[in-house]
């Protein structure tokens, strides 16, 4: 190839001169003819008149770190326990092929895998009891339909904090300047102060949200705050066939609580111990959160969270 194009302006009538400066129609024949483009040609003519050759010396690069069966192994221990660091991960590939292997190399074969790392999905623990209370319930509520879900009363409590620690709130900084003075937030580590709400929900309706005042929630006060005031009227604008639903709490099982319960011939649903994830209301909850989050300027007071709830 070329001796091809060097020897192009000769064996079609042409001169040598062609390829200089003046000569970039020939350049361009010359491109067009090989498929390849005009800075390619130009570049060697030139490199051609200065040292009399246009050889390119082609290298391998730098040399892998690893070997295929390195890679298949790195990545078959990130899929065997995926809570190893890539500096483990390359110690054990080092201790098993004898050459030094980076944490970063480990990275990078664990990411062409399509292994990356990402925080967990956080639950709570579950037995076997409490996953075959689980099923058994989403069996016996499958095959509901609206008519009949929409006469059933949501409720839950959350705790927001004045310092949130969600994870939710990122920052662009540069590298090597976690510690800036301007890339540092504040927290306290208990939260420095929050508030408990509780709502309620149904399809078509909701209750208005109700923040307790500071202390802990007792039967006594879930009672007076929650059932008389809130639910008890529910029951009387949907009728009968009122279902109302909350879960375990110790608060939500007293005495107390069951005795107004029957009195005002409020039905309750069943509900499987440890299964936050199948209330709906989990959702407004998140959503409350992500708003606080996206606030310009979030609340530095109890009374400005309890604002904000209100206003979101």
């Amino acid at each position: 190839m070329k001796k091809t194009i060097f020897n192009y302006p000769e064996h079609k009538g042409g001169s040598s001169n062609h390829w200089e400066v003046g000569g970039r129609p020939q350049c361009d024949k010359c491109a067009a003819e090989f498929g390849i483009a005009h800075s390619i040609v130009s570049r060697l003519w030139r490199q051609f008149q200065t040292t009399g050759t246009a050889l390119r010396g082609f290298s391998s690069g730098r040399p892998r770190g690893t070997t295929p069966a390195d890679d298949r192994y790195i990545a078959l221990q990130g899929r065997r326990n995926r809570r190893q660091t890539a500096g483990e991960i390359a110690r054990h590939t080092t201790h098993s092929t004898g050459r030094p292997i980076s944490r970063f190399i480990v990275v990078r074969r664990l990411n062409v895998g399509g292994l990356f790392a990402r925080l967990p999905v956080r639950c709570v623990p579950l037995t076997p009891t409490h996953r075959r209370r689980r099923s058994l319930w989403c069996r016996e509520h499958r095959n509901r339909r609206d008519n009949e879900w929409e006469r059933v009363l949501f409720t839950d409590e959350s705790r927001f904090s004045l310092s949130s620690d969600s994870h939710r709130i990122l920052i662009w900084r540069k590298r090597r300047s976690r510690s800036h003075p301007s890339n540092i937030t504040e927290r306290d580590r208990y939260g420095g102060g929050g508030v408990l709400v509780w709502r309620g929900i149904m399809l078509g309706s909701r209750t208005d949200l109700h923040s307790f005042d500071a202390g802990s929630v007792n039967g006594t006060r879930y009672c007076n705050e929650i059932l008389l005031p809130y639910v008890r009227l529910f029951r009387a604008a949907v009728g009968p066939e009122f279902l109302f639903m909350d879960d375990n709490a110790q608060c939500h099982r007293t005495v107390a609580a069951e005795q107004i319960l029957e009195s005002e011939d409020i039905e309750r649903m069943d509900w499987p111990a440890r299964s936050p994830d199948l209330n709906p209301i989990e959702h407004v909850w998140d959503f409350l959160g992500r708003r606080l989050a996206a606030r310009t300027l979030p609340p530095v007071t109890i009374l400005e969270l309890q604002l904000a709830l209100e206003d979101e």
